[in-house]
């Protein structure tokens, strides 16, 4: 790949939403090359912080149940609105895959936290653009649900998620964006 074509995939990256997607499946070794562009990021140390949930399919409902129960359960009833629980309820079931992007913080490696939660994120832009070069649209989310869904993702002590990476294909395409000109964030010393 070209400089150019490199660019012009960063810039044609968007979040897509699950409300985007059609019914198309994505198939196992699509997600897998996916998670595979994903496990390239760069890490200090070469820790490899990232842990990956996958649900596809049926355990697509399981999520769902969660995600719904966990609204329920924490918001009082002045608040509560049948419209949000519709919407998070309706995620994961309109989406073709769904990522519990987790993060393993080894206790016997001393390396600051946040550079562990950097190579996490280096690994969703890996796969998030592979996404955009598939085709495929996809969304990280980080809801209060899942960044305390320990139990349900059956994390281990030294294992936190980070949010949910959502994806499914889509018929949208070039969605507008927008950025300030890079000149008003730099500073030549």
């Amino acid at each position: 790949m070209n400089s150019d074509a490199l660019t012009k995939l960063i810039k044609s990256r968007r979040s897509i939403f699950p409300a985007m997607f059609n019914d198309h499946p994505i198939e196992r070794e699509t997600i897998l090359t996916i998670l595979e562009n994903g496990n390239w990021a760069p890490t200090h140390k070469k820790t490899e912080p990232w842990r990956f949930k996958i649900y596809q399919g049926e355990s697509l409902k399981s999520l769902s149940k969660y995600m719904g129960d966990y609204y329920t359960e924490n918001t009082p009833p002045e608040k509560f609105s049948e419209i949000k629980h519709k919407k998070t309820i309706g995620k994961p079931l309109k989406s073709a895959c769904v990522i519990a992007l987790c993060l393993f913080d080894d206790p016997n490696i001393t390396i600051p936290k946040w550079e562990q939660r950097a190579a996490l994120a280096c690994a969703v832009q890996n796969m998030w653009l592979t996404c955009t070069s598939l085709g495929i649209g996809s969304y990280w989310s980080s809801p209060k649900s899942i960044i305390n869904a320990s139990e349900f993702l059956n994390l281990s002590e030294h294992e936190e998620c980070m949010g949910l990476f959502y994806m499914g294909y889509t018929d949208i395409t070039n969605l507008p964006a927008k950025r300030g000109p890079i000149e008003d964030k730099i500073e030549w010393k």
